[in-house]
């Protein structure tokens, strides 16, 4: 198993979670774990509810904003 840093945007939230990427000789390599899966979800809702500190137990949490007008 791999390390990653995955990105889960929702809003105007980023989290950066570190999951583990599965790798083997079939076609769908390489592949979450269901946890890692089911990690993701739960870090996309507790963002979705504005609730950053569920989100940060997850991982970084980053707050976007513009940087200039067009």
């Amino acid at each position: 198993m791999r390390k990653k840093s995955k990105y889960v945007h929702e809003g105007r939230y980023v989290a950066e979670v570190e999951v583990g990427l599965l790798e083997d000789d079939t076609g769908w390599s390489p592949y979450l774990s269901v946890g890692d899966a089911y990690k993701l979800d739960d870090v996309r809702e507790a963002l979705r509810q504005g609730d950053l500190e569920s989100a940060a137990k997850y991982g970084r949490i980053y707050e976007l904003r513009p940087v200039a007008h067009q």
